[in-house]
């Protein structure tokens, strides 16, 4: 991997390691890091490293329509114990996605992390995905979309299924608006199981190429 400078560019993703690591340093400005993920590159590193820069071979991705609705979030949604919101509650979207969780007290959110991306979302770049119990926030997500492509960042649930039924939501919604895929940057059980997906960083790259070329002010998100 390399150090980046203060000029706006990455290095070619062959250069990435084993692991995905691209990149060291630079900075955290809407510019960046829209430049970032239309190269498929994503930011990932905790308070005490540099911004480490990362794309990773094989990519994680789901595509809306693929989504698996398992026999238990099935049952929990015939109860519609949910209701959801998109961009009602960004920043407790993004503070709960950074909370401890379990014996982990660490988080990757850092406070620059989370004030660039609230940035985005003033910008309508970064988007949330609320699902509520009443007036109670209970699970969600968020994410940057640009083009067809929405590029998942993190999800929380406070409740069973809640996280799960917030995504399922954001399928649906996407489905409906056209998208081509969800980019869920590293896979895990959790995500295979839920109908994701790993494919090539080059089939990914050719992917979001077509995907971007849509402008993101035709997609309706409606609060």
């Amino acid at each position: 991997c390399v150090f980046m400078s203060e000029l706006m560019s990455f290095p070619p993703l062959h250069e990435a390691t084993e692991e995905g690591l691209l990149a060291m340093g630079g900075d955290l400005s809407p510019e960046r890091l829209r430049l970032a993920y239309r190269s498929g590159i994503f930011p990932w590193y905790e308070d005490d490293q540099p911004i480490l820069w990362w794309s990773p071979d094989p990519r994680c991705v789901l595509y809306p329509k693929d989504f698996k609705y398992s026999r238990s979030l099935r049952r929990s949604l015939r109860k519609a114990q949910f209701s959801y919101t998109f961009d009602r509650a960004f920043e407790q979207v993004i503070d709960q996605c950074a909370a401890p969780r379990g014996d982990n007290s660490g988080t990757w959110i850092t406070s620059d992390m989370r004030t660039a991306y609230i940035k985005l979302h003033e910008l309508g770049v970064a988007h949330s995905v609320e699902a509520w119990q009443g007036t109670h926030l209970v699970g969600g997500l968020y994410g940057l979309a640009m083009g067809r492509v929405f590029f998942g960042e993190s999800m929380f649930s406070a409740v069973t299924d809640a996280s799960k039924a917030a995504l399922g939501h954001l399928c649906e919604h996407l489905s409906k608006q056209m998208f081509a895929l969800i980019d869920c940057q590293v896979s895990s059980a959790h995500l295979l199981s839920l109908g994701a997906q790993e494919i090539s960083r080059d089939v990914f790259m050719q992917q979001i190429a077509i995907a971007l070329q849509s402008e993101v002010a035709e997609i309706k998100w409606c609060r």
